[in-house]
């Protein structure tokens, strides 16, 4: 069965093509959950959320540009969207005009370790981080994304930055002296 012939089932409602959507993508997905989610439980659950989602919307899908393109940002919408309504989601209002650039030499850490580190952000440093920094998004973009100013944005990745530096260079620290 083709893309174009699997999407138009989904449309349809057709459960035997909303499970092989699922597995053909859920493994992509799920690296996106990953990114933005606090652990693997908290990304379990986002993929579900997502595709849920993506199963709701899909007729909104009109085979204009990339389909994975389209299901990775219903993904990341939906994540966003569930930790705008958490309570503990507030963001700082800091207004910091002139990007903070941390700049680091450590090319010994393992990409699990980085990803353990970006997972323990708290909710606003980590959607931002990832949002800039992995995904490519403006400043513009997130604040209009996550509700915030400008400034909020760049402050909240200022701080992911320094949050990160500080827990690679304990890291570092430790190794060391073991």
């Amino acid at each position: 069965m083709s893309l174009e012939e699997l999407i138009n089932n989904c449309k349809k409602g057709n459960r035997k093509a909303q499970e092989q959507l699922y597995r053909d993508y859920s493994r992509v997905l799920f690296g996106v959950c990953l990114k933005y989610s606090r652990n693997k439980t908290e990304a379990e659950d986002n993929l579900h959320d997502s595709f849920m989602t993506i199963f709701k919307k899909i007729d909104q899908f009109k085979f204009k540009g990339s389909f994975e393109g389209w299901i990775k940002r219903v993904t990341v919408n939906t994540i966003l969207q569930k930790y705008r309504k958490e309570t503990n989601l507030s963001l700082v209002h800091d207004n910091i005009e002139e990007e903070i650039v941390v700049e680091s030499n450590y090319s010994e850490i393992s990409l699990s370790s980085l990803l353990q580190y970006i997972q323990e952000l708290p909710n606003k440093y980590r959607l931002t981080f990832n949002l800039y920094v992995l995904d490519g998004y403006s400043h513009a973009e997130i604040s209009e994304l996550l509700g915030t100013s400008l400034g909020t944005s760049k402050s909240n990745l200022a701080r992911a930055r320094m949050i990160l530096k500080d827990k690679i260079e304990a890291d570092i620290k430790r190794e060391v002296f073991l």
